[in-house]
């Protein structure tokens, strides 16, 4: 039974880290929990700055329903990063229900969020819960400037377009590889789930602040369509994203093409392990930290209806440290009280876009958006 109301599922990892770095801030208790008692203690020690004034402690837990129901039971919040999370969610989920806890993770995988929506959304807002999947920046902080568009009423159609500076970290990766092998991607046009086109190859964009055009890929769908879907505002959102260094982006089409045809008539479990060793074979080591100088983002989202454009753009910086800061803010708000929505519901949804934004906005992680109405 856990005696501190946040549990951080998967925190030695890249995002869990920053997550505890973030809760420390906030002065909230939490136990930092996985499979390895050793990595999780490394992790804290050497990777969460301040970590010896942290109300704390490290929790070793089997990836089964009943070792996790028991690790929940006593807590208010989970903040899970394990990922693959249509591979590892289930048991996590099915855990927060048994425990009475609120869900939150870092996911952007679209058959993920479609299963939660689908399966456990009724169930969540049944037993008074949130399940919120996708508060990380990719998803969220592109949200916070699609909510900001939306204020101007007749909009019903989302363009957005998500960069940022940097490499995906290793489960990221992974993620990528297992997500393109066995989920298509979806946009939604008049309310209906469409198909992107799988062998459309690399978009090229035009985003704001700088004159080249960077390259975009679906990037799976993202979270934003099944957010989206049941806003009456809305009927149309599609959604571009990428990495501004265009060597990376090149390559990720043929490695993925490449990693599709290594385990063609594969086994799910032999597709798994082998596309495991593809993702540590490009990305094999932790990233660096993140440097505001070059871990730079861009959040740009064209809002247009029957008689209205309106556009915001939100430039920040550090999109990891943004991911750790939303999911600690979920925890520290959903502590004090309840959240807007309970079910299945986004981060905007849950606990309101313009309190994201400052949230942002007060630790330097954003810009002041920038908002311009066309016509």
């Amino acid at each position: 039974m856990s005696k501190k109301p946040v549990v951080v599922y998967g925190a030695s990892g890249y995002t869990g880290r920053l997550i505890c770095e973030y809760l420390r801030e906030y002065n909230i208790p939490f136990i930092a929990a996985g499979r390895s008692v050793d990595k999780l203690d490394a992790a804290m020690k050497s990777n969460v700055p301040g970590i010896e004034t942290a109300n704390y402690e490290i929790v070793e837990v089997a990836h089964t329903v009943p070792a996790l129901t028991e690790l929940l039971r006593g807590a208010s919040v989970v903040l899970n990063t394990v990922g693959p999370f249509a591979k590892y969610g289930t048991e996590i989920v099915e855990a927060c229900l048994a425990a009475k806890c609120h869900y939150t993770d870092t996911t952007g995988e679209q058959d993920w969020l479609v299963t939660l929506d689908e399966q456990y959304g009724e169930r969540f807002a049944a037993a008074g819960l949130l399940l919120s999947p996708g508060i990380a920046h990719m998803y969220t902080t592109g949200e916070i400037a699609a909510q900001l568009c939306l204020e101007t009423p007749g909009l019903d159609t989302l363009d957005i377009a998500v960069f940022w500076g940097g490499s995906p970290t290793i489960a990221s990766t992974l993620t990528i590889l297992i997500n393109a092998a066995t989920s298509k991607a979806y946009y939604l046009e008049q309310n209906q789930y469409v198909e992107w086109q799988a062998d459309a190859g690399l978009y090229r964009l035009n985003i704001p602040g700088q004159h080249e055009a960077a390259l975009a890929l679906p990037w799976g769908g993202t979270s934003h369509p099944v957010w989206f879907k049941r806003d009456p505002r809305v009927a149309n959102v599609k959604v571009l994203g990428g990495v501004f260094n265009k060597a990376l982006m090149e390559g990720v089409p043929q490695i993925v093409a490449a990693a599709l045809k290594a385990t063609e008539g594969m086994s799910p479990e032999q597709r798994d392990a082998a596309l495991t060793e593809t993702a540590s074979g490009i990305m094999g080591t932790m990233p660096p930290r993140e440097n505001p100088r070059i871990n730079k983002s861009v959040d740009s989202v064209y809002a247009s209806g029957p008689l209205g454009r309106v556009h915001c753009v939100i430039f920040g910086n550090s999109n990891y440290k943004q991911t750790g800061l939303l999911q600690a803010y979920a925890a520290a708000s959903l502590l004090q009280q309840a959240p807007r929505r309970v079910g299945f519901a986004s981060a905007c949804q849950a606990f309101g876009h313009r309190e994201l934004l400052g949230t942002l906005r007060s630790f330097g992680l954003v810009q002041e958006p920038i908002i311009t109405r066309l016509g």
